[in-house]
């Protein structure tokens, strides 16, 4: 049985925030700041294959497994799987304090 691929929605906060990071790598270097944008939307894109490839989110409260997280270049991803959908919720550097929610 071939399963659809869920679609992939990325919220206006996360967007902000990844824009915000690309402005702030932008002032050293726009190759770097291109590079690290290209990287994490490709890597969020890759999720619709295999939405579970990472652990649960250590900082949800209340996780029952559906809250799922993984970094990279120093960036938090997380995201919420649904039937339908898997949803980004935030991106932040790992230097911020952590949050639960």
């Amino acid at each position: 049985m071939v399963m659809k691929k869920q679609r992939i929605i990325i919220d206006d906060d996360a967007k902000r925030s990844l824009r915000e990071a690309y402005v702030y790598i932008r002032k050293d270097s726009l190759q770097n700041a291109e590079k690290v944008r290209i990287k994490i939307l490709a890597s969020i894109k890759n999720l619709a294959a295999n939405p579970e490839q990472h652990p649960p989110d250590k900082y949800r409260l209340d996780n029952e497994g559906s809250f799922r997280a993984y970094e990279l270049y120093k960036y938090r991803i997380s995201y919420h799987i649904s039937p339908s959908e898997i949803r980004v919720i935030r991106i932040r550097h790992t230097k911020m304090n952590p949050l639960e929610y």
